[in-house]
């Protein structure tokens, strides 16, 4: 397997991965006001059965970033693209997002992932970035329990981040 930048012929074949995940699990936020304070708690809680969760990203994003020369890469298995994973760098706050992350279905859980997050890592440390930044839905415990195998942690969640109104949870990781 190679990882490497992205080429324009690889975003159809990028685009074309089946990004849905199943679980088991959700992350459930809960809420109290304590002594006049409002307290937010997360706890994972099981489903009564496995759910299959369609994800759509935007196609326009990865082109956008692919032009603006951010950081594209494919894992590659010729002639097969085999995962990719999409980041971008805010300069201002030193930070990089992940903005996908992506394995095809027959290859999960054999660390094709962990070597793209890597990769990221390294080009972040590169561009003298913080940290690498990644959000997710409550819905996706899979990510959740991945990202935190790879060294990141969670930092906090936005109500209002997604528009079909799924919580977001952020996750980061300091880069030394």
């Amino acid at each position: 397997m190679t990882i490497r930048p992205a080429q324009a012929r690889d975003l159809d074949a990028c685009l074309a991965l089946d990004e849905s995940f199943e679980t088991e699990y959700v992350w459930q936020v809960e809420t109290a006001r304590v002594n006049g304070a409002l307290q937010y708690g997360f706890r994972t809680t099981r489903l009564p059965r496995a759910m299959r969760v369609p994800v759509h990203a935007g196609n326009d994003a990865l082109a956008e970033h692919f032009e603006a020369g951010e950081c594209v890469l494919v894992a590659e298995e010729y002639p097969r693209i085999a995962g990719y994973v999409d980041a971008t760098s805010v300069a201002t706050q030193r930070v990089a997002w992940i903005h996908a992350l992506v394995v095809a279905s027959d290859l999960r859980r054999q660390g094709l992932g962990t070597q793209l997050v890597r990769a990221v890592m390294e080009w972040a440390h590169e561009k003298k970035l913080r940290a690498v930044m990644a959000s997710i839905s409550t819905k996706n415990n899979p990510a959740a329990t991945f990202l935190q195998k790879n060294g990141f942690a969670f930092c906090g969640f936005n109500d209002q981040y997604y528009h079909n109104r799924d919580i977001a949870l952020f996750f980061a990781c300091n880069l030394r």
